[in-house]
């Protein structure tokens, strides 16, 4: 788990400080709960999704199959 905290609102986005030496980052606003304020801790959790990296894998192959048999 990452801790962040709200540093602030821009127009669409947030900036948020994460981990320990509270690097900057910016997020889009539209995101987050709507009732998250400046000062607030976040919790995330990155996780590496293996479905959705195999599928989109899968469609690239059959796109560029796809390209090179209309080239044909």
């Amino acid at each position: 788990m990452i801790s962040a905290v709200i540093d602030r609102f821009e127009e669409d986005k947030v900036v948020l400080l994460v981990g320990e030496d509270e690097q900057k980052v910016v997020f889009p606003k539209n995101l987050l709960d709507e009732n998250l304020k400046e000062g607030d801790y976040l919790s995330i959790d990155i996780k590496y999704d293996e479905v959705a990296t195999k599928k989109a894998v899968a469609e690239i192959k059959d796109l560029l199959k796809s390209l090179k048999n209309d080239n044909k």
